[in-house]
């Protein structure tokens, strides 16, 4: 019996430590894809595109949503 509670601590540990690691790998990868996203958006319906500009507003439209 406490064997089996002993495991199951173990993997629940574990389990956390691992998520917690491609929480932080893979943020940036979805930040990356939400931008590019954006951009994509804004190129198909402004008839002005300075793709610079576009790119710098979405990165901090996205970076001050995800601070909240």
């Amino acid at each position: 019996m406490n064997k089996k509670i002993l495991n199951y601590v173990i993997f629940i540990i574990i389990a956390t430590i691992l998520l917690y690691f491609a929480r932080n790998n893979y943020k940036d990868f979805n930040i990356n894809k939400a931008i590019s996203a954006c951009v994509l958006a804004k190129k198909q319906t402004s008839k002005n595109f300075d793709k610079d500009l576009v790119k710098k507003n979405c990165e901090e439209e996205i970076r001050k949503s995800i601070s909240k």
